[in-house]
């Protein structure tokens, strides 16, 4: 605690060694922040110059990399830094508005995977009404969504927990998630429901709508023709991989906080940079690889002699 500011600092207890391998440390993950950004902004350019990339499903495929590109902001920026600094610390309020960040473009995730779900249900089960239900008044509403939703609900908790007294400094991790929880003095009945209905909200409802839209996608497109079906594969499979993939990671952090514990502290640092590492790079590879349109475009633009 600062006194004369009255401003509260807390530390990072998550790195490992950092002293010994700081600049090892700040060379990697600063390379991979470099590949996350160049690789989705790559695929993001694509889609924006492209005119037959002009649909809603890549419309949602290009917010859905800007979103990794801000989610990735939201934590490298800081942790490059505190990997050159001798002390691993922020100030209270930095540390809730980065805990606001990471979990409104974590559930703006979710919305974006179910906005696409809906996309793919709508294009491949009702094809004549598609032009008509996906406009382009639909496509920006559900843009606009998936980013204010989360972000609202998450002002609420986000101000209590700057109002909860501090009995801890010491945080056991890297960036700031659902541990800033853990050094308050008491955690109330009310914040767990509270937490609990904004998980609901932008996390499980959007997945198990996801779920339940592929599954009607996979049954109708067993009934229909071949091409239908190959279809439905090609373009479906690529977000249900991002779903399962970014859903595992983040039953890492829902958990880490009950089970922390439990864990070492390099198996804590790993589970903590899974989401953060992973996934922001697993995204353009999946849609640059899986994708048909993206793929040729990248070929073209990396490959020009190769392409007639």
């Amino acid at each position: 605690m600062d006194d004369t500011l009255n401003v509260t600092y807390l530390t990072f207890g998550g790195h490992v060694d950092v002293d010994r391998y700081r600049y090892v440390y700040f060379v990697i993950m600063f390379t991979i922040y470099i590949l996350i950004i160049c690789s989705n902004s790559v695929i993001v350019y694509l889609i924006w110059v492209h005119p037959n990339l002009h649909e809603p499903m890549y419309i949602f495929i290009a917010a859905l990399l800007i979103n990794s590109v801000l989610f990735s902001t939201t934590i490298y920026p800081k942790l490059l830094i505190d990997f050159l600094s001798d002390k691993q610390i922020i100030s209270h309020q930095a540390c809730l508005v980065q805990f606001h960040m990471f979990y409104s473009l974590a559930g703006a995730e979710f919305l974006l995977l179910a906005a696409m779900a809906y996309d793919r249900y709508v294009s491949i089960c009702k094809p004549l009404q598609y032009p008509t239900i996906m406009s382009k008044t639909t496509v920006s509403i559900f843009l606009v969504s998936a980013w204010l939703l989360p972000a609202c609900q998450l002002v609420l908790p986000t101000a209590m927990s700057a109002k909860e007294k501090l009995c801890r400094f010491i945080l056991n991790g890297v960036f700031c998630n659902n541990t800033i929880y853990k050094l308050q003095c008491v955690i109330s009945q009310a914040r767990f429901v509270r937490d609990m209905v904004i998980l609901l909200n932008v996390a499980l409802v959007p997945v198990l709508f996801i779920l339940f839209t592929y599954t009607r996608i996979f049954v109708i497109s067993y009934r229909s023709s071949k091409e239908v079906r190959k279809k439905a594969a090609q373009t479906c499979l690529p977000h249900l991989i991002v779903l399962i993939n970014f859903s595992c990671l983040c039953a890492y952090d829902v958990i880490v906080v009950g089970l922390e514990a439990d864990f070492p502290k390099t198996v804590r640092l790993i589970m903590a940079l899974q989401i953060i590492l992973y996934h922001p790079l697993f995204n353009p590879i999946m849609y640059g690889l899986k994708m048909k349109e993206i793929h040729k475009h990248l070929k073209r633009l990396f490959f020009p002699a190769k392409i007639k």
